[in-house]
């Protein structure tokens, strides 16, 4: 099994490599790609030391069986050809593919069977807000069609890549020294602050990043659910929040919806409030599981239940998912 990181020296790209580092993942042979200006740079692996290789348009990929992607849109469109061309499996975690009809989007604990069906050979990691949400949701579709989610997300600078996390901690670093604070990655100083704002508006007053929650929750989830989002940047470095209500075909207790999380793959319950228990991004950083906790019927709808849920950004919501799915593949003999 030959595998490839494009995007080795970015925040997801270092994530891949301490994923597959502690998971029994097959590998034979680990080779890493970046940019020009990533090119040289050198990483330990189980104990090897490899050299990021820059990304070419040439024959690298014909003997490599899966390539895992975090280089941006634009690099993903422009080589998914020269990656895929000799038969190699390219998981992308780029926004660039999500919603063609011929790629499928993949939660493996949701949807893995679409793996099946890449006839370009791309499978599309969906957005890190989404990935924990539809997580969570599963559990309760298994009960109780869902129609409408309402969320309200609560982003730690993660999102925005190594330079948002770096940007945070300069802020707040001059903040404390009585220095004017740098802005470049974020619309505002995100340091004291939040930001209701996460990427670009659209016409209808949402976000992408909103309109990414209610159009890939439907492809995953192969469902006509409505989805309306609000999405916030907070000044944490990583870990995700989501604050979620959702209305159900019919009543579901919140007894039947605790027991419906607790079972469910991927998800683990911090619902204790008597003892001030539940998510919290401080403590749940660098963890894979998607947490849920404060659930509870919503006081204005009688088919409504509302909870609360973390997960690491850049672990389940960008690279774990993305090995998960590679993962599926090899084990269902999709990959050989």
């Amino acid at each position: 099994m030959k595998l490839a990181i494009v995007g080795a020296s970015g925040a997801v790209g270092q994530e891949f490599l301490s994923i597959l580092e502690t998971r029994d993942f097959p590998i034979d042979e680990l080779v890493l790609f970046g940019s020009a200006r990533s090119a040289g740079k050198k990483y330990t692996f189980r104990g090897k030391e490899l050299v990021v290789k820059e990304l070419q348009h040439n024959d690298d990929f014909k003997d490599i069986d899966i390539a895992l992607t975090s280089a941006g849109g634009g690099t993903s469109k422009e080589f998914e050809k020269t990656i895929t061309k000799h038969g190699t499996i390219m998981i992308d975690n780029s926004s660039a593919f999500r919603m063609d009809e011929d790629v499928p989007l993949v939660v493996p604990e949701v949807n893995a069977a679409d793996c099946a069906n890449a006839p370009r050979k791309v499978i599309a990691n969906p957005n890190c807000t989404t990935i924990q949400m539809v997580v969570a949701l599963k559990a309760i579709e298994n009960i109780s069609h869902i129609r409408k989610v309402h969320v309200s997300s609560y982003q730690a600078a993660s999102g925005a890549g190594a330079s948002g996390m770096d940007e945070l901690e300069k802020q707040f670093e001059q903040i404390v020294k009585g220095e004017q604070p740098t802005v470049e990655k974020f619309a505002h100083q995100l340091a004291m602050n939040v930001i209701p704002h996460v990427d670009v508006f659209t016409e209808n007053g949402y976000t992408k990043e909103e309109m990414k929650m209610f159009n890939e929750t439907r492809k995953i989830m192969h469902s006509d659910v409505q989805v309306s989002a609000t999405c916030v940047r907070i000044p944490i470095l990583r870990a995700h929040s989501e604050s979620i209500w959702v209305e159900t075909e019919r009543p579901v207790s919140v007894q039947e919806a605790r027991e419906a999380f607790e079972k469910a793959e991927g998800v683990e319950v911090i619902d204790n409030p008597d003892n001030n228990e539940y998510p919290m991004p401080l403590f749940l950083s660098g963890r894979d599981e998607v947490f849920v906790g404060r659930i509870r019927a919503d006081l204005a709808n009688p088919n409504g239940l509302t909870f609360w849920a973390v997960a690491d950004q850049i672990r389940k919501g960008a690279a774990l998912n993305a090995v998960q799915i590679a993962e599926y593949m090899i084990k269902e003999g999709l990959i050989k």
